[in-house]
């Protein structure tokens, strides 16, 4: 117990609950924001009080046997004057007893581990500033540019080097690497000499540099706001997603709130939890962050109070949507002539900023300035498509090269009268051999010669 000073003065029974930051035991005292709270309340009206945690360790609702638990019980039975807890204030509670004027507002919200919502990104991520559709649209406009290159410069008298002979460097294997080579930003050959394949030439380095700033500025930006995207934004995407399990504090006003809500997606939580009672339910607010903490399950309750467990545990979030707004009131009888005084007492203490102060002072954290301040390395799944496809680009470049080297030791093996195998062993020798002992045996060869 926790006795106010004052001697002389009303003394008030205080039932509270023990729940981080609003009352926490330190050094065998009480203390948190109610208790703060609390002392200003009895500074400003002149009153004494006895803090009790209560009993069942329950908010208060209704039991089986139609009686009122935790807090709220307690009340009505005059086991206490007053409770100052984050005790909900629903229209079941305002029928058997008193609120003031709610000292915090809050709602529903969706408790979550960082770890297990944050955004999966595909291992093509690279790919993804652009739509498929947009993909697609570049493809053809590259292979329509490169068949409209070699169709001009086929047609272009200025492109023969000699007609005679008939030779043109824009072949179509030439026209697709000049695409290539602009697309990159790159100066690549042939180059264009008749006027008609030069303004074919200039319009697509145009485009190319318009689609490479606008790919740089989506990549850009969704780099960095993909540690800002959750994939669970609202109570919807919960609902549809299957990695989590989730539930709320057992016969609190949140239970209540979706089993008496109309909405489709609210019902669809109420009968997922209900259905599962046993599982999802948890009977404390300590438990329920724990097992967000160790295992994949979201919590749905308080905002005000998943606001706190964000700060203190830097691997937790909050998703952005709240429903439900409410707020937490000092509870009392109903026939109490301290309602109004306590009342005018918190709306007084908001004027003043003092509730403000609290706030501050009970939900600061490091955590959240180390969060925003803090840099972030890219994740490797953000371009680990990019590396893959330039290991199998250089995987091709190597067969390619590897069947060119084939198909030559194939045709010299039919002059010399050697085996393939033979030959194009000799080949990879001469091609991997040392550039100075090539210049060496040369250089020997040659003075045998003279």
């Amino acid at each position: 117990d926790l006795r106010g000073s004052g001697e002389g003065l009303p003394t008030l029974t205080v039932t509270t609950i023990l729940e981080d930051p609003y009352v926490m035991v330190r050094s065998a005292e009480l203390e948190g924001y109610c208790m703060d709270l609390l002392k200003a309340l009895a500074a400003m009206l002149h009153f004494g009080y006895k803090v009790k945690v209560v009993g069942d360790g329950q908010y208060g609702a209704v039991s089986a046997t139609g009686n009122w638990t935790g807090m709220v019980g307690e009340i009505l039975r005059q086991e206490a004057d007053i409770a100052v807890a984050p005790l909900t204030v629903t229209s079941a509670r305002e029928e058997v007893v008193s609120f003031t004027t709610p000292f915090l507002q809050t709602g529903i919200g969706i408790l979550l581990r960082k770890d297990t919502v944050s955004q999966e990104m595909s291992f093509f991520h690279f790919l993804a500033p652009f739509s498929k559709e947009t993909w697609t649209g570049l493809l053809f406009a590259y292979l329509l540019t490169c068949f409209c290159l070699f169709l001009v410069a086929r047609l272009s008298p200025c492109e023969w080097n000699e007609p005679k002979n008939e030779e043109n460097h824009f072949t179509f294997l030439n026209s697709l690497w000049f695409g290539a080579g602009a697309l990159a930003l790159q100066g690549v050959t042939p180059r264009p000499k008749a006027l008609s394949v030069r303004v074919i030439a200039a319009v697509w380095w145009l485009f190319t540099i318009a689609l490479l700033a606008a790919y740089i500025a989506n990549f850009t930006a969704l780099l960095s706001s993909s540690s800002e995207q959750l994939p669970i934004q609202t109570f919807e995407d919960l609902v549809k997603q299957r990695k989590l399990e989730f539930g709320t504090l057992e016969g609190s006003s949140t239970f209540y709130y979706f089993k008496n809500s109309k909405n489709p997606t609210h019902q669809m939580i109420y009968e997922y939890m209900d259905k599962r009672r046993d599982h999802v339910l948890v009977k404390t607010y300590q438990e329920a962050v724990q097992r967000v903490l160790e295992s994949d399950y979201a919590f749905i309750g308080e905002s005000i109070s998943q606001d706190l467990a964000a700060a203190r545990h830097c691997n937790l979030i909050r998703a952005p949507e709240v429903i439900g707004a409410r707020g937490f009131g000092i509870a009392t009888t109903q026939a109490s002539p301290w309602t109004k005084k306590l009342s005018i007492a918190v709306l007084k203490l908001r004027e003043s900023g003092d509730l403000d102060y609290l706030r501050n002072k009970w939900w600061e954290s490091s955590c959240l300035h180390r969060s925003r301040d803090s840099w972030s390395p890219l994740q490797p799944q953000a371009l680990g498509g990019l590396f893959l496809t330039l290991a199998i680009g250089l995987a091709l470049g190597v067969i390619a090269a590897l069947v060119e080297l084939s198909n030559k030791s194939r045709h010299a093996a039919g002059h010399v009268k050697k085996s393939c195998c033979s030959v194009f062993t000799e080949e990879m020798c001469t091609r991997l051999r040392v550039k100075e002992n090539v210049r060496h045996s040369q250089e020997a060869a040659g003075k045998a010669n003279a």
